[in-house]
């Protein structure tokens, strides 16, 4: 046990802090939750365009076009979320700098659609698509909004701006010191998009989607590198370090992009692409949060038997079936706890099989890309997040139920130890 604790300490710790703190790494988690309202609001008209009931689709098509207008609703939101990521990458990430934000964010924002391909129909009259603007569009999203502050801040630090007298009301001022670094940035990314088209290399989304998507993929969306990212999260959970915002830095874009395209096959009525998703993560594998602790608070109701497992589970119900499980992490604790590291990895790891294996059979409905948010309890969110299919929460039940199980055997012991403690305390 003593082993096991100052490895977490002394090896994975240290390196978990570096990414967690990295600021580019903070700056694409961040710039990503500015498109979180949007997918939540898309996710319920999605809802309500797709309701499980009969000739539902009709009564729609019948009353208005409510479904053509529900999904105009939801492709303005899902749509704009790889827009939105150009801005929010780049504002967050000179915010780190102690920049001003919102010049860098639209300068990003304006490089974004320079290198975006426009639509043109037979009249010559131009526009943006939704493909590239949305979730095909989030990898040169963050790679814009990370270049253009970069440039900008050698810009602002080696004071090249334009300046204005003091007199000027400093809102102003600081439009034209952007002036000249937001020149140059939108002249050099004006550049690679005229080189990729005279060379026939396609544009920048293709191109950056074919380097970055294919190996990233087989990271966040295969069986194999799902199970690597969830032992790695729980890794540094263990650490007391916030295992999913380290990983999601990196893996948010795929299950983004997945959850995105299982959208628009769902609303397509065609077969669902994608079984690993943003939805999958953290209404299937991760219910009551890190390490899918809900089982573990369950059976701290149902088995504890030392006062303090009785108070934690009063404490920790309420907040577990909302999937918020920081109170039992630092409270039981999980964390730097050798009795709860085989369970705490093994549980999650244990749903990703049961659930990918359960829809790659065609048990289980895939979630088709609904965002139901990460607080929705199970059960309901198993059914949302599949469409209104009850084999997803038929699955949540099961796999909770095993969830509870596993996590019982070994918080017998832990709940016997102090059981143990606590008698030899009264003794005293």
């Amino acid at each position: 046990m003593k082993k096991v604790n100052s490895f977490l300490e002394t090896k994975l710790a240290p390196i978990a802090v570096k990414v967690g703190t990295q600021r580019h790494l903070l700056a694409v988690r961040n710039g990503m939750l500015f498109a979180m309202p949007l997918i939540i609001i898309g996710s319920f008209f999605l809802i309500l365009s797709s309701l499980p009931f009969p000739n539902y689709a009709e009564w729609l098509a019948s009353h208005w076009d409510l479904g053509v207008w529900f999904n105009k609703i939801v492709n303005g939101s899902f749509g704009l979320m790889g827009l939105v990521a150009s801005f929010g990458v780049a504002y967050n990430l000179a915010k780190s700098y102690k920049l001003d934000g919102v010049a860098p964010g639209i300068i990003s924002l304006s490089s974004f659609l320079i290198l975006t391909p426009e639509i043109v129909d037979k009249n010559e009259v131009s526009g943006f698509g939704y493909t590239y603007l949305g979730s095909g569009g989030l990898f040169v999203a963050i790679i814009v909004g990370i270049v253009s502050v970069e440039i900008y801040k050698i810009f602002i630090r080696k004071n090249i701006v334009i300046k204005m007298p003091e007199t000027v009301p400093p809102e102003v001022s600081r439009s034209f010191s952007s002036l000249i670094p937001g020149f140059v940035i939108i002249a050099v990314f004006a550049i690679i998009q005229k080189v990729l088209e005279v060379s026939d290399l396609g544009n920048a989304h293709v191109l950056i989607t074919n380097l970055l998507g294919g190996p990233l993929s087989l990271i966040g969306s295969s069986l194999l590198g799902t199970i690597v990212v969830v032992i790695i999260t729980s890794l540094f959970w263990l650490c007391g370090i916030h295992g999913a915002d380290v990983v999601g830095s990196v893996l948010y874009p795929i299950w983004y992009m997945n959850s995105d395209i299982n959208r628009v096959a769902f609303q397509a009525g065609e077969a669902i692409p994608h079984i690993v998703s943003y939805p999958f993560m953290m209404n299937f594998v991760y219910m009551g949060g890190g390490g899918a602790t809900l089982g573990l608070v369950i059976a701290i109701v149902l088995f504890g038997k030392s006062k303090q497992s009785k108070l934690m589970g009063g404490l920790t119900l309420a907040p577990g079936i909302f999937n918020i499980n920081e109170p039992l992490m630092f409270g039981l604790p999980i964390v730097m706890n050798p009795m709860m590291f085989i369970p705490y990895i093994l549980v999650p790891v244990m749903n990703v099989l049961i659930c990918y294996l359960s829809m790659a059979s065609g048990l289980v409905a895939k979630a088709v890309g609904i965002n139901v948010g990460w607080t929705v309890p199970p059960i309901i969110s198993g059914y949302l997040a599949t469409g209104g299919h009850i084999s997803g929460s038929i699955l949540q039940i099961i796999v909770l139920l095993l969830d509870v199980i596993v996590y019982m055997l070994f918080f017998k012991i832990y709940d016997n130890q102090l059981l143990q403690e606590e008698a030899i305390s009264e003794a005293q």
